[in-house]
């Protein structure tokens, strides 16, 4: 387990350091002094910009500039906004915890709902069920996030009028900022209309978190179905079959739990794909996260965050693959150590 563990910091400080060339670089890429490009200050007086150039060490080759540009990020300073003049850190602060929220518990319902249908599509092998599981799976996978949003908007809030469209809560309630995580921070909050806003705010949540969860639950589908068919066809399957067993106990007491831990192996590889959805998502709901912050960045040529939300975008997709790893690990011996019985 210590092996693992090594390896897997080994493998995140190396991505890290990747990551941190490639925002340094870009400052270079983007137009523009490449000064202003890492700080943001587009404002700053002749006397500021020496000084930052000084802090910098704008007057040294590329490697202290770089180590230099390192330092800063360790100790938070990822710049200033050029749009908002508001320090990057703070911006990321404000916004990440909503990215959160909405890709946690969309990746929570694709896992839920994808998974158990994906075994019941392996359980009904090549019949009715497995075809038409299949199907729906290709077409959901298929359908735009964009245009699954605005339908959803039409629809839902706007024909029906059953949900919000836009927005994490409505205006009528003040909830105090505490972790940033609105569902958690109204059940922390003392407000006497606290579970009215915490069904607000569980409506506001609900058609983001079924347009981002759409594609990734899909994807469960069928890597379910693939891993329970694996799993149906080895070995102690048969030798459980020539026991007595009865297929619903084969299914529910071995093969069930044995094809999870294959899926759950996969899943820090879809969490990527989420986020991406996700930032489409944001905008198009008006989600206050940071997909929708980045994408107005990129708009807006703000090149300081730009680089500031690449870093944290990329630290959080790595970090919750760590995790993921970690948890495979724990109910995988066997990944612990590749290794292992050779």
């Amino acid at each position: 387990m210590l092996i693992f563990t090594l390896r897997r910091f080994s493998l995140f400080f190396f991505t890290m350091w990747l990551l941190t060339i490639l925002s340094f670089s870009l400052s270079f890429l983007f137009p523009g002094e490449q000064l202003i490009n890492l700080t943001g200050e587009i404002n700053a007086s002749p006397e500021q910009l020496a000084v930052l150039a000084n802090e910098y060490q704008q007057q040294a080759n590329l490697l202290t500039q770089y180590f230099s540009y390192v330092s800063h990020l360790f100790h938070g300073d990822m710049g200033y906004s050029m749009t908002s003049h508001l320090p990057i850190m703070t911006e990321i602060i404000n916004r990440l915890p909503a990215t959160v929220e909405l890709t946690c518990v969309a990746l929570l319902v694709a896992m839920f709902f994808g998974i158990p249908i994906g075994f019941c599509a392996a359980i009904y092998h090549r019949k009715a069920p497995d075809n038409f599981i299949l199907a729906i799976a290709m077409i959901g996978y298929s359908i735009p996030v964009f245009w699954l949003g605005i339908l959803a908007i039409l629809v839902f809030s706007v024909q029906l009028g059953w949900l919000p469209s836009a927005g994490q809560i409505s205006l009528l309630f003040e909830i105090k900022h505490v972790t940033g995580l609105q569902l958690v921070d109204i059940l922390l909050s003392d407000s006497e209309y606290k579970w009215q806003a915490f069904q607000d705010a569980t409506r506001h949540l609900i058609l983001p978190v079924i347009v981002v969860a759409l594609a990734p639950a899909t994807i469960f589908m069928r890597l379910a179905r693939t891993a329970m068919l694996e799993v149906l066809d080895t070995h102690y399957i048969k030798a459980a079959k020539a026991k007595g067993l009865t297929f619903s106990q084969i299914i529910y007491r071995h093969a069930m739990r044995n094809a999870v831990i294959k899926v759950i192996r996969d899943v820090g590889l879809q969490f990527a794909h989420l986020i991406t959805i996700a930032m489409v998502t944001e905008v198009i709901f008006s989600w206050p996260g940071i997909g929708r912050w980045l994408i107005e960045s990129i708009y807006q040529r703000d090149y300081t965050a730009i680089q500031g939300g690449l870093i944290v975008l990329s630290t959080f997709i790595f970090i919750v693959h760590i995790i993921i790893d970690f948890v495979y690990a724990a109910l995988n011996p066997l990944a612990r150590e590749p290794n292992h019985g050779t």
